[in-house]
């Protein structure tokens, strides 16, 4: 039983909540969370665990490390846009946009005359100026909602022709069709699963057309006998052509050469196109609409835009991801290979381990079946679990009985904490 004179030497809450680094710590975590830290602490000490010395730091140590339950986790799969980890890592520019938006910032005020402004207007300008093809942009809160809002505004009562071959799945069974009819528009599908073509739209499109819509389907390929009907085709049926891109690349990249851009999109014709802010864009997540400027303030001026609008960080980061230099996307998509190769043997030799050829990935649905040739250190299986389990957490590739470590998404002054976080899961279980 615990010595009751001991008991009373159990410093008081408030003197506890006193000290400095508790203080300090109310600061980052809240005074609910450290008086917690601090009453868990002198319970210990009552309980005979510690000394009634020992109960600051027992308070100290029980605070959270991190403001957050998320983890921050080194990519090491080789997947470039990894859904479950984050998909794009935003640039540096970004993250201090997110800074700056953190406190008061001029969001929807005119500094100049004191009066309402725009919400959003430079995020509107930097993407208007990398998209002059488009005459209107609008961001909302991801590219489902982009998609909900335009055919909402553009076919709510009446119909929207799609091809067979775009009714996608677009992830944790979401399904298009469910997902346009919850806007109350109807379905008119065209074509087959493999070939449709203008004339299946065009005995499809009637009074009832509220749009036609176009699909890229995202995390698969139809191969062999298969036919579709592009964008500059469908715009010449009269009616408003809705494109969906989805993985949010604004202009041609030769990496990628089967995957819809943007400028394309709407060169070709399309009334609006929609995509994501957080895949091949690099930026945070958002939908992003752009296309023909009375269509898109349509969409603007629409009851439900305001219900998917986006915060101010996501509008600062957006803006500073298409205004600033090229993104951590594009750079591991991009990647040097010999420089990869280099970093990797490097890498493998610290740790008396072989290097193996591997294929990555694009992921987030971009370019479904693109290869991305790369290397990795190979490792026993059983490192995949103390590399997740470890500080930092790294989240590798196991692939037929191998723990696989690639390099391409992981930044250079990463590579030691990276080497450390691999020996102590090699040490692991030894």
């Amino acid at each position: 039983m615990p010595d009751q004179d001991a008991r009373r030497r159990i410093p008081r809450t408030d003197a506890l909540l006193a000290l400095p680094a508790l203080v300090e710590a109310a600061t980052r975590h809240g005074e609910r969370v450290v008086r917690a830290a601090v009453t868990e602490a002198q319970q210990q000490a009552r309980d005979g665990r510690i000394t009634p010395e020992e109960v600051p730091a027992a308070a100290e140590a029980a605070l959270p490390r991190r403001p957050t339950s998320l983890r921050a986790v080194i990519n090491a799969t080789g997947v470039v846009v990894h859904t479950n980890i984050g998909r794009a890592p935003l640039s540096a520019g970004a993250i201090e946009a997110l800074s700056l938006a953190a406190g008061y910032v001029d969001v929807e005020y005119d500094a100049e005359t004191g009066a309402r402004a725009r919400r959003g207007r430079g995020t509107i300008a930097a993407l208007l100026d990398a998209v002059p093809a488009a005459g209107g942009a609008l961001v909302v809160n991801n590219g489902a909602a982009a998609l909900v809002l335009a055919t909402t505004a553009l076919a709510a009562g009446r119909e929207v022709v799609v091809s067979r071959g775009e009714m996608v799945e677009i992830g944790d069974g979401f399904r298009l069709p469910d997902l346009i009819e919850s806007t109350g528009a109807r379905l008119r599908e065209v074509g087959t699963t493999n070939r449709t073509t203008l004339a299946d739209y065009r005995a499809a499109v009637g009074p009832e057309t509220g749009c036609i819509l176009k699909v890229h389907p995202s995390n698969f390929r139809v191969e062999g006998f298969t036919s579709s009907v592009g964008v500059a085709e469908l715009s010449t049926l009269g009616r408003p052509v809705v494109m969906d891109i989805g993985s949010g690349l604004l202009h041609p990249d030769p990496l990628l050469p089967v995957e819809p851009d943007a400028t394309t999109a709407l060169t070709d014709g399309a009334t609006i196109v929609t995509a994501s802010g957080d895949k091949l864009l690099g930026g945070p997540q958002a939908g992003i609409i752009l296309g023909e400027a009375a269509t898109v303030e349509r969409l603007r001026r629409h009851p439900l835009a305001r219900a998917l609008r986006v915060d101010k960080l996501t509008l600062a980061a957006l803006e500073a991801t298409v205004r600033g230099p090229r993104t951590p996307v594009t750079a591991y998509l991009h990647a040097d290979p010999a420089e990869a190769r280099r970093r990797t043997e490097a890498l493998a030799a610290a740790l008396g381990r072989k290097v193996v050829d591997v294929v990555g990935r694009v992921g987030g649905g971009g370019a479904p079946g693109l290869e991305l040739p790369g290397c990795a250190v190979e490792l026993p299986e059983r490192c995949a679990a103390g590399l997740r389990r470890g500080d930092p957490c790294v989240v590798a590739r196991v692939e037929r009985g191998r723990c696989l470590v690639d390099l391409r998404c992981v930044p250079p002054e990463q590579d030691d904490r990276l080497e450390a976080a691999i020996r102590a899961a090699l040490a692991d279980g030894i």
